[in-house]
């Protein structure tokens, strides 16, 4: 990855609301681009009160504290998880790299032919049981994520399955990886969404995929976790006595359970102290609330609407996937959406780059109903009256997501259009507990919405999301694939040329289009509201955050 080149490993992100309802009364919040602004109330430590609590919200208690599981793939826990577990890079605004020397001295490329990186742990660093980090950490999380055996439930294989061997270096505190195939994101793989966890959770596929279901208790941050209550939804997080770097300002980070519609209402009620913003009514409710500001820049996070392709299923057949996905009019959604948000409204148009991002061009197959209505008649899906059959079978489909105000209204606008032609689209909503786990990984839909989020590193997302491999779900999780697909990964995964690598990508991207696989809908305004007096937290853009630089001002 070069610095410039932003967005990747993809984790989902159910509570996260991204776009904004319809409304023209009040300005937009901005219109800087992706990869060029932060707005994070910077200020140095000086500046900073020592002590106090954060208070922020989820949509739920994770099911499963490892994000490298299947269960635990979830942008809303690596939100939390991120204060407590190490990664190797840092990133600022525009998604420039910068080793995170907390947790290493060094991270090299050593080898090309074979490719070899050697990390070089800082000797300072360890778990928060005192317990030092060394290679075979390193080399437990690589087997793991390596596919090599299927009882791990990894949410994605991060080059791993590219990773000949892991060795000891010159000590304990160095891992060399050497590669059988090149790999273009080798950058990634300890780093932005993709944490170091201990061996004793990565060694085996029991301690993988079922150890962190009630908490984290080895973590390596400026923060561990305290305590969960349950039954109250509350998460309290305090400063790790262990933590070797600069101690954090913050005394304890307090997350509370509560449903995403009553987000804005907290902040305003001194309740948070910080939450993302999903609407122009979020905006006018906190616009000119004292002591709140509101925070804007770019974010890799979008919406996105899935198909579920997998044997059996109706929409089994690509070209029902496409002659539907033609006849949704997402740019109507971004207008309507998103107008009073952003100055131009505008559907994200690729699956792989973000708007603003180097690479980025529009691979969508349009908006063509006509179209959409033809391909219908000739698969045998014949019109009667408002509706469409084929042997008999009323072509319906459900379109199931998390229980939220915008991600209805989106629905409803896709409800319309597919009517158009007709093909109906039922509702179903489901809460959010649990969503993914019981819902969305099984299949149980023909249609899904959530939420995407990204990191500085864009191709280790591909095999994850669109590559269909046996017995390996990942995030693939309406089992849409094609042989050429994956050639296609392959080979952008193995391209270490950027441009060669981006216009391979852009391969991928029109062959995900053209499969049906599923839409991008939009990209993320980046709206935050923040408490006034918090300094060094709000939208980060693609920045990652410094916790020990979290906190109040004097």
């Amino acid at each position: 990855m070069r610095s410039g080149r932003v967005c990747a490993a993809l984790v989902l992100a159910a509570g996260l609301v991204l776009a904004g309802c319809s409304g023209n009364t009040t300005a937009p919040t901005g219109s800087a681009v992706l990869g060029t602004a932060s707005d994070i109330n910077p200020h140095p430590r000086d500046d900073i009160q020592d002590g106090g609590n954060l208070r922020l919200a989820t949509p739920e208690i994770p099911v499963n504290w490892n994000t490298l599981q299947i269960d635990g793939n979830d942008g809303d826990y690596a939100d939390i998880i991120r204060f407590m577990m190490p990664r190797a890079y840092n990133t600022d605004a525009a998604g420039n790299l910068t080793v995170n020397h907390d947790y290493f001295t060094d991270v090299q490329l050593t080898g090309t032919n074979p490719q070899v990186v050697t990390y070089t742990i800082n000797p300072k660093a360890v778990w928060s049981d005192g317990s030092p980090i060394t290679w075979t950490d390193l080399a437990a999380e690589a087997n793991a994520l390596s596919g090599k055996d299927t009882r791990f439930l990894i949410a994605l294989s991060n080059g791993f399955d590219r990773v000949a061997k892991v060795e000891r270096g010159v000590d304990d505190r160095q891992a060399v990886i050497t590669f059988d195939k090149p790999y273009a994101d080798w950058r990634g793989q300890f780093a932005g969404n993709s944490m170091l966890y201990p061996k004793s959770v990565t060694a085996d596929p029991d301690t993988f995929n079922k150890s962190l279901l009630n908490g984290l208790p080895l973590s390596s941050g400026p923060f561990q976790l305290q305590s969960i209550d349950r039954s109250g939804g509350l998460i309290v997080l305090n400063r790790n006595p262990k933590w070797w770097g600069d101690t954090p300002k913050l005394d304890t980070v307090t997350i509370r359970v509560l449903d995403r519609n009553a987000w804005t209402q907290a902040v305003q009620n001194k309740e948070l102290d910080a939450a993302l913003l999903s609407t122009v009514d979020d905006l006018q409710n906190l616009r000119g609330v004292p002591d709140v500001s509101i925070r804007n820049a770019p974010l890799n996070r979008w919406r996105y609407f899935a198909f579920n392709g997998a044997p059996g299923s109706i929409l089994a057949d690509a070209g029902l996937r496409v002659a539907i996905s033609k006849a949704i009019d997402r740019r109507r959604i971004a207008e309507t959406m998103q107008n009073g948000l952003v100055d131009k409204p505008e559907p994200l148009n690729s699956h792989v780059f973000l708007r603003g991002q180097h690479g980025y061009q529009d691979n969508s197959l349009g908006f063509d109903p006509d179209a959409a209505a033809k391909e219908l008649d000739a698969l045998g899906w014949v019109r009667q009256g408002n509706n469409r059959f084929k042997d008999g079978k009323k072509l319906v489909i459900r379109d199931v997501f998390y229980n939220d105000d915008t991600w209805v209204q989106i629905a409803k606008l896709i409800q319309q259009d597919l009517g158009k032609i007709g093909v109906e689209l039922t509702i179903d909503t489901r809460p959010a507990q649990r969503f993914f786990t019981d819902v969305i990984q099984p299949g149980d839909f023909d249609v899904c919405q959530f939420s995407l989020s990204g990191d500085a590193f864009v191709f280790n997302s591909l095999p994850q999301i669109f590559g269909l491999y046996p017995n390996d779900l990942q995030v693939n999780y309406g089992r849409i694939g094609s042989p050429e697909l994956n050639d296609l990964i392959d080979k952008t995964l193995s391209e270490l040329d950027p441009e060669q690598a981006i216009a391979l990508a852009n391969q991928v991207d029109r062959k995900v289009f053209e499969e049906g696989h599923s839409l991008p809908l939009l990209q993320n305004e980046g709206n935050y509201g923040v408490r006034s007096e918090l300094a060094n937290y709000g939208s980060p853009g693609l920045a990652s955050y410094d916790y020990t630089s979290i906190g109040f001002l004097k």
